[in-house]
């Protein structure tokens, strides 16, 4: 009998644009493979659209607040319908960037420094000598971040913070931007990214031309393992399952061989025809139809 798979995609978060490409593309590949697919853009109804259509499993492709921080997770750990990507917990913790830099430090992984501050400790101000990172505290696809170099005449204002209460603030730690993608506890390759103008940003993530990637990143073999073990370290240390992809920073200067840096985990990767995990993936031989599948196989309740 052919499975049903509704996919979830929209939503209302800063990255509803990228979750509705998302989407499309997952529901196009499934549709392929022979599933029966029902797209859902997601609403606040969501419950109601899940228990009307009735769906064997379902594929996650929202980003950002409500979709991969547990919210969701959580509705369909009620309705038990198994779905794909990480459990409540793990997409709860991925999304707390506080919290998973706790996490990672105690699993012995590198963190910038950083503190977490009220608004007004950044407004007007320097918390931290420059250069340094302001980033909400929970936002994906680089949503809000913004860097502050020694030169910029910039100081935020209460107008121009509009993230909530509390923001982290990291210092800021040049070098090359490294990514990583994990699919079922394997880590699958690393991939280098270049910017044609400041940093890897929602902008330039999305945008045709924004960046160029390199997979696998021009790393010496010995660095391009380590930042896979460090990877799959932070994968398994947030208990997180299926695919995710974890950013760094390997900074040459900071060691006599380099050192990185971890500085997130997205529990949620982009599907779009842009995203890195896709790519990193197609490396490893897995093309993008059956990555969808191997998530859909890989569907189930509990973290």
């Amino acid at each position: 009998m052919t499975k049903h798979i509704a996919v979830l995609m929209g939503g209302w978060s800063a990255e509803r644009e990228v979750s509705l490409s998302s989407g499309k593309a997952v529901s196009e590949a499934l549709k392929q493979l022979g599933y029966k697919v029902t797209s859902l853009n997601v609403q606040p109804d969501i419950s109601e659209q899940l228990l009307k259509i009735k769906p064997d499993i379902v594929f996650n492709a929202l980003h950002g607040r409500w979709g991969e921080d547990g919210c969701i997770q959580g509705i369909l750990e009620i309705l038990k319908i198994p779905y794909t990507h990480s459990g409540v917990l793990a997409s709860a913790l991925a999304m707390d960037k506080p919290m998973a830099k706790k996490i990672f430090a105690a699993a012995g992984l590198q963190v910038a420094e950083s503190m977490v501050l009220h608004k007004s400790e950044v407004i007007g101000k320097d918390p931290m000598p420059r250069p340094y990172v302001v980033k909400p505290f929970n936002e994906g696809s680089s949503v809000g971040v913004k860097l502050i170099f020694e030169k910029d005449n910039f100081f935020f204002t209460a107008e121009n913070w509009t993230y909530g209460d509390y923001v982290m603030v990291e210092k800021y730690i040049p070098g090359h931007e490294i990514t990583v993608a994990v699919l079922d506890d394997v880590a699958l390759g690393v991939t280098e990214i270049f910017t044609k103008a400041g940093f890897y940003d929602y902008g330039n993530k999305y945008t045709e031309g924004g960046s160029q990637h390199i997979c696998p990143a021009n790393l010496p073999k010995e660095k391009l393992e380590e930042v896979m073990k460090m990877a799959l370290i932070a994968h398994k240390s947030l208990n997180c399952r299926g695919l995710t992809r974890s950013d760094f920073r390997y900074n040459e200067k900071s060691g006599a061989n380099g050192e990185f840096f971890i500085l997130e985990l997205n529990s949620q990767p982009g599907m779009t025809p842009l995203s890195l995990s896709p790519e990193i993936a197609n490396y490893a031989g897995i093309g993008f139809n059956e990555l969808v599948e191997r998530l859909v196989k890989g569907a189930k309740l509990g973290d």
